[in-house]
Parts: structure tokens; sequence; C-alpha cells
């Protein structure tokens, strides 16, 4: 009896022990059931954590690129539609995909709202991978950039021909001194801003998208002509074509005095003795020419002065022994505009000449005509501005870049973009 009951513990003990050790290893086998699912999500979430973050700042570097693009459009002169597809296209060749991009220019939030500036804003929702077993949800990302456009300088010569050769030209015996700004062309020719003969020039800078070819030294601010520099829009782009009025007017070329009043010419002008010319828009569908010896002026003491509109390809001749004193209106829709040339006319030539005493005082804009200005004056306090498709300058003349008081706007030029937000 002893020895079965010997032989009983012993079989029992076996027993006991093989069930325990099949109880831990069931045991083992539901904890690690359980607790996979967190395993896996823990380590899924590191993943996936550094995958959000390389996507957000791939997103950020898109809406960088795409606001960088959208101020390049708005230097241009391009309207908001321009812009934002300007922008939109950048996005998307960068890798935008699904996500939404909304343009603001300027900004609608943040220090840069009333700057020219232009804003983007970009939504992205990222798929889960190991996390989607805790959320279905997507993952929302945002990016913003701010591209601000500042002026390095600004301009009161600036030629907007894209790509011809000495669109900015200095020559002869010419004398210019400009003070406080600078001469700009939009010319991708090597040789976009010269001077040449025994030309002197005085200026803050010489700035083009070519180059510049000098014949002789130009004396400047900045250390050295700026070249390869962006392009600046016609700063006149957005002003609106004065409307022609019923009845025609015309000038009675037998007087010697008279006084005339704004209005459409349909025969241009054709001036000769003293004439005085009321403030207002003058429409001219034809020529302007100032014969020698006539002296043009407006209404004392002309503070409202005159804007005398080119239409199509009509052209203004000013003979050298003419006295011209005419100034821009100092408010309104055309502040600061003396001429204004058609910018759907075919491409023409407009001259400016005068005695010393003559005086323009405004813009001289001709987007479509080269400006010949051989006269030996500027106009009141300096003010005087000369944007064209091409200009060359044979005259002698002082020029400041202020003319706010007289009803113009700074003309930048130089034009940098950098991300500021």
């Amino acid at each position: 009896m002893a020895f079965l009951g010997g032989s009983f513990r012993h079989l029992f003990s076996q027993i006991f022990f093989r069930r325990l050790c099949e109880s831990r290893g069931g045991n083992v086998a539901t904890i690690f059931a359980l607790t996979l699912p967190v395993v896996v999500g823990g380590a899924g979430l590191g993943v996936e954590t550094s995958y959000w973050y390389y996507s957000s700042l791939k997103l950020q570097a898109i809406a960088d690129a795409a606001a960088y693009a959208g101020a390049l459009e708005k230097i241009q002169g391009s309207n908001t539609a321009a812009i934002t597809v300007a922008a939109t296209s950048s996005a998307t060749s960068n890798g935008l995909g699904s996500g939404t991009i909304v343009v603001n220019t300027p900004p609608t939030s943040g220090p840069n709202t009333a700057k020219k500036a232009v804003e983007v804003i970009l939504n992205q929702n990222l798929d889960r991978m190991f996390t989607s077993i805790f959320t279905q949800t997507k993952v929302p990302e945002r990016a913003r950039a701010v591209a601000l456009i500042t002026n390095a300088s600004k301009a009161c010569v600036l030629a907007l021909n894209p790509s011809a050769s000495q669109a900015a030209l200095f020559s002869g015996s010419t004398n210019v001194k400009l003070k406080g700004c600078s001469v700009m062309s939009d010319s991708t020719a090597s040789d976009a801003i010269k001077v040449q003969g025994s030309a002197s020039l005085t200026t803050d800078c010489l700035i083009t998208v070519g180059g510049v070819s000098l014949n002789n030294p130009v004396t400047t601010t900045c250390n050295a002509p700026i070249t390869q520099a962006l392009p600046v829009s016609d700063p006149f782009a957005s002003l609106p074509v004065p409307a022609a009025t019923n009845p025609c007017r015309n000038i009675n070329g037998n007087k010697t005095a008279q006084t005339i009043q704004p209005g459409t010419y349909c025969s241009g002008m054709n001036l000769n003795g003293n004439v005085t010319l009321d403030p207002g828009v003058y429409v001219l569908q034809g020529n302007l020419k100032i014969n020698a010896g006539a002296v043009i002026t407006c209404t004392a003491p002309c503070t409202d002065g005159v804007t005398i509109y080119m239409a199509g390809s009509s052209t203004v001749s000013m003979n050298g022994n003419a006295t011209v004193t005419l100034s821009a209106p100092t408010s309104g829709t055309y502040s600061g505009v003396l001429f204004y040339g058609d910018r759907t006319g075919a491409a023409a030539q407009s001259t400016f000449n005068g005695t010393a005493t003559s005086l323009l005082t405004g813009a001289i804009y001709f987007p479509r005509q080269q400006v010949n200005y051989l006269g030996n004056f500027s106009g009141l306090d300096g003010c005087t501005q000369v944007v064209a498709d091409t200009i060359q300058w044979s005259g002698n003349a002082t020029i400041n870049q202020d003319c706010s008081k007289h009803g113009g706007a700074d003309i930048p030029a130089a034009p940098s973009v950098a991300i500021v937000e």
C-alpha cells in the first residue's frame, strides 16, 4: 500500500505541473493577443508621426513656392485671377495633389495686410496607416505662406519694352540729373540701358532686366548698375481710358490767342500763338503739333491741371522754340498724369522739346510709343516722370523723384520678393 501511495503521489505531481505549464502558456498567448494591437499601434504611431512631420514640412515648402510664384506674377501687374492661377500651378506641380489652396492679395491676416504681398493657405487630409486600427478619421494639415514685395528703388525714367536694344538711351551732349530716383528698363537686351556720346547722367542707379552699355562713366549712388533684375509692371496699367465726347471740338488756327476747353478733338490739335488750356481731360483723335514760337499754358494757376490723351497712334510733336508750361491734375482719376498714350496704338514716336523756361509737370506715359525727350526742361520742383515703350533722351534736365505734392505716385523699380510669414 505504501508503494501504491508513493506512486500515486508521483503521478499526481506530474499531472499538476503539466497542467500548470499548459495554463501559463495559454495565459501568455492570451496576453500576447490582447497586447499585440497596442504594440503595433504604438510602433505605427511612431512611424506615422515621422511621416506626418515630413508631410507638414513638404506642405509648407509647397506653400512658400506658391506664394513666391504668385508674387512674381503680381510684379508683372497681373490681376488677382492671374496671380491665383500662378500660385495654384506652382502648388500643383510641386505635389499638392488633392489638397486645397486659397490665395489672397493682400493677405487677410497677419502684419502684412496693408502691404504689397501674396498669401497662400494650403489644406490637405492624410490617410492613416497603422493608427487606422484606432480611428478612421483623416489627419488634417495646414500650411500658410506670405510673400512680400519690396521695392529697392524708385524710377522716374522707365522703359517698358521687354526686349528692345537701347530701350533707355542717353546720347549727344545731354546732361540729366535724376535726384532720388533711378533709370529702369524692363528689356532683356544686353544694352537695355545705354549712355553714349558725351552724355552726362547722374542718378541713384541704373536698373535693368538685361544689361547696360556705358561709353562713359555714370554718376550713381549705388555701387554698380543692377542687372538681371526682376521686371516691373506698368505703373499706369490700371488707368482707365477716357471716353470720347460729342460733338468734336476744333482749334481755330487763325487766332493769335485763344482759350480751349476739355473734350474730344477729332482732328487733333495744331497749335500756334498763345493758347491756354482750361483744366480737364483732352481726348485727341489725331496728332498734337506745337509749332515754333507758340506759348502753351494752363489756365492760371494751373493747380487743377490737364490730362491729354492721345488716342490710337496719335503723336506729340513739340518744336524746340515753343514754350510749353503744363501741369497734370493733382487729384482725381488722372492725378499726376499729364500725357497718356493709347495702349492699343501701333508703334510710333512722340517728341517733347521746348525752351529752357518750359515746364512739363507730371507723368509722360506712352506704353506703345518711343518718347524722344529733347527739351532742356523738367517740371515744377523737378517733377517729371517718363514711362514709355522706349525712351531716347537728348536734352538737359534736372528731375526729382518726389511728385507727391503734384498728384504723382511713386514708380517702383528693382522689386524683390521674400517669404516673410
